[in-house]
């Protein structure tokens, strides 16, 4: 259940900047105190030290959690995939937005749930909490019970965030850009550009329960897998109806034995590749919330797919023969499947494109032919200090293509629950069926 306090969600366009205005004057307040406790002690202040402060790192935080929408979808988003680029502090402020929302207020929600199911809406329900479950970037889970008895997720999307998402998106960057925390070479127009669309789909949450049927189509036969069951009627563009799925959340399994750790991580990376190879329908979002563990039926349940992206064959086929490459150490033929896949698009040095490459062969450490143990792997550190080589020596302030940038960071986060699991698992003996058989 979310803990978070209650606040109204700013729905105007200038309310929003008004919120990101007042924080970047209290930011720079906070600069100006630090700047001046730091002189009265002899030293001569840092851009960066005066700007992460502990009250600004909160200051920050706090905002972006209470304006939700695009503004916090964006920290998200740039604590995930910009990751290696920004400051060590800026990140760790960033990652925080992953887990934290606030909750709109009981009157709020009461107006948006009249607008979008009429004044009597309660007669379809025998039971309603209006303290919600969970609260995070768009909108926040609600438990209820159908008149008819069934127990039901109600997602609700906070009032007004799609109108707000393509100023929010432009407002935080300008304000990280301003700060001076981000690289001078970096190109955040893609990630902005690709950002704005990817958050305009996840706030259709009519497109949400496309995709929702189209992964119980596609796992209809898979019983290891447990997905929601869509109530249509109950359901608009700001309000997503489910079936109520039980499952303790993915994380708490560290807890449990060995065999089922490293059972439920071999069926997320068995997913995987079902969807790169089989499905082309990707859910990209990372998220730990995203997947829960039934105890009693031994079933990985699978939540949200506001994040789902559809890949072409090209680029499936692109992955297919780049994961062949590696497994053969096939030079020539990962510098052909990267460009089928969309990267080296403009010309790059000689140097830099190696250097992209090794990153790509570092990346496939977990694919050797024995069991990997994700406990003991040094790998985000190892990748941390290539793809900083990479941007600061060699001067490449490398944005991966759309397609990749998205499936990487799926990707990322799957090794990441793997660690946090301390799981043990035979990805090469996963993935050989998918990229041995012909298309």
């Amino acid at each position: 259940m979310s803990t978070a306090k209650s606040s109204k969600v700013p729905t105007s366009r200038f309310g929003r900047l008004g919120r990101l205005a007042s924080l970047a004057g209290r930011v720079a307040g906070g600069m100006l105190a630090e700047g001046a406790r730091q002189l009265a002690q002899g030293q001569k202040p840092r851009l960066q030290q005066m700007l992460l402060t502990p009250a600004n790192a909160q200051r920050l935080t706090t905002q972006l959690a209470q304006m939700r929408g695009a503004a916090m979808k964006l920290g998200q988003l740039l604590s995930m995939d910009a990751g290696d680029l920004l400051p060590a502090e800026l990140s760790v402020i960033l990652a925080q937005l992953r887990a934290h929302g606030s909750p709109m207020l009981p009157a709020q929600l009461a107006s948006l749930l009249q607008q979008q199911w009429g004044l009597d809406w309660q007669r379809q329900f025998s039971h309603f909490a209006f303290q919600p479950i969970a609260a995070a970037s768009i909108g926040q889970v609600h438990q209820a019970n159908h008149d008819r008895g069934s127990a039901l997720a109600v997602k609700i999307q906070y009032p007004g965030i799609a109108a707000s998402i393509d100023s929010d998106v432009d407002n935080v960057a300008t304000l990280l850009k301003i700060s001076g925390l981000l690289p001078q070479g970096i190109a955040l127009e893609p990630l902005l550009a690709e950002a704005k669309h990817q958050l305009h789909k996840e706030a259709d949450y009519q497109q949400e329960a496309a995709y929702l049927l189209r992964y119980r189509q596609h796992l209809a036969d898979d019983h290891r897998f447990l997905l929601p069951i869509l109530y249509p009627e109950l359901s608009t563009r700001q309000i997503l109806t489910m079936s109520f799925v039980a499952g303790v959340p993915v994380e708490a399994l560290v807890f449990e034995p060995q065999a089922l750790r490293d059972q439920v991580m071999s069926l997320l990376f068995l997913l995987l590749f079902k969807e790169i190879f089989e499905f082309r329908l990707v859910q990209t979002d990372p998220n730990f919330a995203n997947y829960r563990f039934n105890l009693q039926t031994g079933q990985l349940v699978l939540l949200d797919f506001g994040a789902c992206r559809d890949y072409s064959d090209r680029v499936s086929a692109g992955y297919r023969q780049l994961f062949q490459a590696l497994l053969q150490q096939d030079r020539e033929l990962q510098l052909q499947s990267l460009q089928q896949i969309g990267y080296f698009s403009v010309e790059i040095n000689p140097a830099q494109q190696q250097a992209v490459m090794d990153l790509v062969s570092l990346a496939a450490e977990p694919l050797t032919p024995e069991i990997y143990d994700f406990a003991r792997s040094d790998l985000p550190q190892k990748m941390r200090d290539a793809g900083m080589k990479l941007s600061m020596q060699l001067q490449y302030w490398h944005t991966p293509p759309v397609d990749a940038l998205f499936l990487h960071r799926k990707m990322a986060g799957l090794f990441l629950l793997a660690k946090t699991l301390k799981a043990r698992v035979a990805l090469q003996q996963i993935l050989r069926p998918f990229i041995d058989r012909p298309d």
